[in-house]
């Protein structure tokens, strides 16, 4: 049974989580930068548009920040991988 790391996330799957956590993209400019807001959040979500894998650290972070925990996560990303085979 392969394990669900951090450390190979994309854009693409934190951005689906993201909006299945009912966080919307905000409008940040020209940054360089990917915003999200969550209701009830005191932090958006921010990560950069040019780094890809993201790295596990700002996952970690960025799932703090929306009262997210990296079991609910990974229980997501799980749930993901099952879909797609």
């Amino acid at each position: 049974m392969s394990t669900v790391k951090l450390s190979n996330i994309t854009i693409a799957q934190f951005e689906a989580f993201l909006a299945y956590m009912g966080c919307e993209k905000v409008d940040s400019g020209n940054t360089g930068h990917f915003k999200w807001k969550r209701q009830g959040s005191i932090r958006a979500v921010v990560f950069q548009t040019h780094i890809e894998p993201i790295p596990e650290f700002v996952i970690a972070n960025n799932l703090r920040n929306i009262g997210i925990t990296k079991k609910q996560f990974k229980d997501w990303l799980k749930a993901q991988n099952k879909k797609e085979k």
